[in-house]
């Protein structure tokens, strides 16, 4: 019997067919439906059952990827390391509470400081993922390298606690106003998540970890060190990053040294002014001071120049690969779960960037509201 691919007894044919052979693939549904029909353009039919099969889908979900976005205006931002700072958690990693006789293996992490503009990395030995020690490790952070503007980071429950007292702290020097000077005003510190389950956002401080993994993994091997080993390796491994450099090596020996992170580290004093442009003036007009100031301001024309013309390239993401509209139909993944488990929710809202493409959006579920970038989402059509 000749049927068309286009009638609407057709389609029921192939779903049900599709279900009495437990799901199978387009080539086994075409197989078994020939051996008593023979629809017109069936290899098509088959492929277009299978792919809207929800139970199929769900097995096998494609995400949306839409390309990759401009490079964040927070790195391009010529001013001291760590002026904007990302952070992220490393570990657990096995220490030892002592040396000698009677000592117990207790798990340590390595909270990750990085700045946005310079790569510029610090590192801190934490020994839990709770707040205060979290708290403590940001005021090591900040009496070596000074107060940041920003700070990004992840979803994780330690920031959002951190960010909020935080805040509250800012909130009590801003309503006293009278009673402390006028310099403690801009100490807050404004806090930037990225959305859930989403590390590509944070893409910087990710290859800072597995920089400093790489490190580490090499020089510890099997060997548990005490906290104060561990802190040391840890400050040699932040010495080590901090020299790579931020460009690529001249073939040619006359040209200078490259650029690194500890080119501007090390010339910036923790209280600092801002300082007039002395690049245009000749060096001979110059005070000693003023030479510094010179020097420190050529670093930040040669990044521009060198470092940041590399940043421009797209490695990858170079095209959309799907799209999303308000009101479709979406499968959320979880990592945590199996695909049958996953959640259905409905698009409610789209996040443009600075290009005005969306890479996250708010979804509706059952029972809340939750927002994912687009590699979470599977739309469903």
């Amino acid at each position: 019997m000749i049927l068309s691919s286009k009638h609407h007894f057709t389609k029921l044919l192939f779903e049900q067919e599709h279900k009495n052979l437990l799901h199978a693939g387009p080539l086994q549904l075409l197989y078994n439906i020939r051996e008593t029909y023979w629809p017109v353009a069936a290899r098509n039919q088959a492929r277009s059952i299978v792919h809207k099969c929800i139970q199929c889908y769900r097995l096998k979900p494609k995400s949306v990827q839409p390309i990759m976005g401009n490079l964040p205006s927070d790195r391009l931002l010529s001013g001291f390391p760590f002026q904007i700072t990302g952070t992220y958690y490393a570990g657990p990693f096995h220490v030892l509470n002592k040396r000698g006789r009677g000592s117990k293996i207790m798990k340590g992490y390595v909270c990750l400081f990085i700045c946005l503009a310079t790569k510029s990395i610090h590192l801190e030995f934490v020994s839990s993922l709770s707040t205060e020690d979290f708290l403590l490790a940001l005021k090591r952070f900040i009496s070596r390298r000074g107060k940041p503007s920003q700070i990004y980071s992840d979803h994780g429950t330690n920031f959002i606690s951190a960010n909020r007292n935080l805040k509250a702290l800012y909130d009590f020097l801003t309503q006293n106003e009278c009673l402390i000077s006028d310099s403690m005003n801009n100490q807050g510190i404004r806090w930037n998540f990225n959305p859930v389950q989403a590390p590509h956002f944070g893409g910087l401080w990710e290859a800072g970890v597995k920089a400093m993994q790489y490190h580490l993994k090499r020089v510890s091997g099997k060997s548990n060190f005490t906290v104060e080993e561990f802190t040391t390796v840890l400050c040699q491994i932040e010495a080590i990053l901090n020299t790579r450099p931020l460009c690529p090596l001249s073939t040619n020996p006359l040209d200078p040294s490259p650029l690194t992170p500890a080119h501007f580290i090390i010339d910036r004093p923790l209280t600092s002014i801002l300082e007039p442009v002395m690049i245009l003036e000749k060096e001979s007009r110059l005070s000693r001071y003023q030479k510094i100031e010179n020097a420190r301001q050529h670093f930040w024309t040669r990044w521009y120049k060198e470092y940041i013309s590399e940043l421009q390239q797209r490695s990858k993401w170079k095209t959309n690969h799907g799209e999303l509209a308000e009101g479709i139909l979406v499968l959320i993944k979880d990592d945590k779960l199996p695909p049958l488990n996953w959640k259905l929710g409905r698009v409610t809202k789209l996040f443009r960037g600075s290009d005005n493409i969306s890479r996250a959006a708010e979804i509706l579920t059952n029972n809340e509201t939750v927002i994912r970038d687009f590699s979470k989402l599977c739309p469903l059509q």
